[in-house]
């Protein structure tokens, strides 16, 4: 695991908690020399607060490059913040000061999400008109256009997708995408979570057509004629 942290106070006593909890950790106090640590690890801790560059620019680079996860930290109190490391590609965001316990709850949580499954249909090609998701490659092509995306857009899209008409609540997004099964105690924090990746998937995919909203329930994949490859 590697933790991006300038502060070495900060820095010291969350890789002594983590290796409390037999992770194995690597830390760097920059973002540069986190751009070349972090493909050998599983997951990154990353402050988005850094002295040398920015930390949403490394968040965005380091989801350019790959998969590896990451959970944002914060000193940040304001709602758009935590926006704005989500859309920048993290996994998760969460906001300093917070508890050992909830951090490796999260930890687990996306390293569950992130973990290859093993339901073999979750690897056939999914097409609806113009719109083609493949989850072996994790690709999502739009009139024979690749789409980027981040990990977590691509799950939510083809989760929706192998669901097609039906409507999926939010609490049940957050519990099979977001492993938190306890989501309707969060209130509004866990539909904002859901509802900045609905709007960047439907920006991505240049219309609001194919995620479609149902009013205090929950979204719906457009239904129609779907084919599964």
């Amino acid at each position: 695991m590697l933790v991006v942290e300038d502060s070495e106070v900060f820095a010291e006593s969350l890789t002594g908690d983590l290796r409390r909890h037999g992770y194995d950790v690597v830390s760097v106090s920059t973002g540069a020399r986190a751009l070349e640590a972090f493909t050998s690890v599983q997951l990154v801790l990353l402050a988005l607060e850094l002295s040398d560059m920015d930390g949403l620019e490394v968040c965005r680079r380091i989801r350019t490059a790959g998969d590896t996860p990451v959970i944002a930290l914060t000193s940040q109190g304001d709602e758009l913040n935590r926006v704005l490391g989500l859309q920048a590609g993290a996994d998760d965001c969460l906001r300093k000061p917070y508890g050992v316990r909830e951090l490796m709850a999260r930890i687990e949580a996306v390293m569950r999400r992130v973990r290859p499954r093993a339901d073999p249909g979750s690897q056939e090609v999914i097409s609806y008109g113009s719109l083609t998701i493949n989850p072996s490659l994790r690709e999502i092509r739009l009139d024979g256009e690749p789409i980027e995306v981040t990990r977590k857009e691509f799950d939510l899209l083809h989760y929706l997708a192998s669901n097609p008409g039906a409507v999926i609540t939010r609490q049940r997004l957050m519990a099979e995408l977001w492993g938190n099964p306890v989501a309707h105690s969060m209130g509004p924090k866990a539909s904002r979570t859901v509802d900045t990746h609905i709007s960047t998937l439907r920006s991505k995919l240049g219309s609001s057509s194919w995620i479609l909203t149902v009013r205090g329930v929950g979204f719906r994949f457009a239904s129609g004629e779907c084919a599964v490859r």
